[in-house]
């Protein structure tokens, strides 16, 4: 499933395709279930996308790793 969202930190719109089902989207967005529960196939990472539409890189940028800071 192809899946946009816009970035809670930036605003910038962003697609990813993702494994799952438009049922897995309905029970998680209910918001009666855990997300890692509704899509335990999926990385953490593209569960971050999902809950604030932070892509991996985006995220790189804004929280970058404490060894990149010190460089």
């Amino acid at each position: 499933m192809l899946v946009k969202k816009q970035s809670i930190f930036t605003g910038k719109v962003s697609e990813m395709e993702l494994d799952i089902t438009q049922e897995q989207m309905d029970r998680w967005q209910s918001g009666r279930e855990l997300i890692q529960n509704v899509f335990p196939n999926l990385s953490p990472e593209q569960r971050e996308f999902l809950m604030s539409g932070a892509t991996p890189e985006e995220w790189d940028e804004l929280f970058p790793e404490e060894d990149e800071e010190e460089e």
